[in-house]
């Protein structure tokens, strides 16, 4: 809960404005104490009354002509934390800068509070190398980052630039106000191995890395060290240490040189590989009949073996019902498991939302409705933290 602490919600001109009524509304909810600053064009995709009925008082729009003779200050000073929902590119681009033209970057510059960022925007603007400066610059200043995740954008295109889900932001507010993390690490392993036949082939599976990736991301949110193992170059929040692999081998290493106190392994690693890879292209003229295939190494049982292991969580993707993944629980010793059908629609590789169902230790079964990916990390995590207070 966010009882009585003070929350800015910095609300910019995009269409994502809609989803900070939401995220406004959450936050009431946890408790906070929320005042708002619109800017100009904020206006044009949501009207002002709707804050001022969710909050209880008028948004503050101008530098001028407000009842307070210097807003940016007091709210500068007033705040905690400032949240910036959602941040285009304009926004950042002036808050690097140290530019003070409007209520909210004047308010950035005057405040001493931690500064928590939304960006959305097209992923044409979120790739443009000025995008990238203004956030590196802002990033080693101290502000945080939440998204932007990758889906539908204005105008019917899709990619990255989404603005994150409002839990994710209130999660990431929670992290900044509330750390609870103790400076635990955990190790995280994202995304499908490719297992090569020759330079050019390789046997693989479906999975695209963004649940592993959301989990990493709902993690560092939360204060973990958090190390991400994965095969995907989906993007990555600063403060997450990547380890970029594509087999299970180099999983495997990679997974050893890490001494985690919590892992959750939800990379879909291959259980087999071939016996041997050609060093060059096989050619289709000289056919191939068969490929002679082996069991690749098991790094969850490695991990769940270790002396004084981490808490261990493992995920089982699965084509049929979970009694299957019931008995993997219990075979593997896994603190969690989390078991999804990738047959159900909506819930398979490389989609935005998932449908899974947490299995305890003892094969206790809790299904969850269908969510995103995002939303998945935060009740994951909100177990895994229940898991780190009753051991730690």
């Amino acid at each position: 809960m966010l009882d009585r602490r003070r929350v800015v919600l910095a609300v910019t001109g995009g269409i994502a404005a809609y989803k900070t009524a939401f995220l406004a509304r959450r936050l009431v909810e946890s408790g906070a104490q929320v005042r708002v600053a619109m800017s100009k064009s904020a206006a044009e995709f949501i009207g002002p009354q709707t804050f001022a009925a969710i909050i209880g008082e008028p948004p503050y729009q101008d530098l001028f002509g407000a009842d307070d003779v210097s807003p940016h200050t007091m709210l500068a000073r007033w705040a905690e934390l400032i949240i910036v929902a959602p941040a285009t590119a304009a926004t950042i681009a002036r808050a690097a800068n140290g530019l003070s033209e409007d209520l909210i970057s004047a308010t950035l510059l005057a405040t001493e509070a931690p500064v928590l960022i939304a960006p959305a925007m097209h992923t044409e603007m979120w790739e443009n190398k000025a995008t990238k400066r203004n956030i590196d610059i802002l990033r080693s200043d101290g502000y945080r980052f939440v998204g932007p995740n990758e889906g539908e954008l204005a105008g019917g295109d899709v990619g990255v630039g989404r603005v994150a889900e409002p839990e994710e932001i209130l999660s990431a507010a929670r992290a900044i106000l509330e750390p609870s993390a103790r400076g635990l690490s955990v190790l995280v392993t994202a995304g499908g191995t490719r297992e090569p036949v020759d330079p050019v082939r390789y046997l693989g599976n479906r999975s695209s890395g963004k649940m592993g990736h959301a989990i990493a991301e709902e993690g560092a949110r939360r204060g973990y060290e958090v190390t991400l193992v994965t095969t995907s170059d989906l993007p990555v929040s600063g403060g997450i240490k990547v380890l970029s692999v594509e087999t299970a081998d180099e999983m495997k290493a990679a997974v050893d040189g890490v001494e985690p106190h919590i892992a959750v392994l939800a990379a879909a690693v291959a259980d087999f590989k071939p016996a041997d890879r050609a060093s060059e292209k096989l050619a289709r003229s000289e056919g191939l009949e068969s490929i002679e295939l082996v069991k690749t190494p098991d790094i969850l049982a490695s991990l769940v073996a270790r002396d004084d292991g981490p808490i261990t969580v493992g995920f089982a993707a699965e084509t049929g019902g979970v009694d299957r993944a019931v008995e993997k629980a219990r075979q593997k010793g896994v603190d969690l498991l989390v078991y999804n059908n990738v047959l159900e629609e909506g819930s398979g590789f490389g989609t935005d939302t998932n449908r899974v169902s947490f299995i305890a230790s003892d094969g206790d079964v809790e299904e969850m409705p269908l969510m995103s990916k995002s939303a998945v990390a935060i009740e994951l995590w909100d177990r895994i933290d229940a898991l780190v207070d009753s051991r730690m």
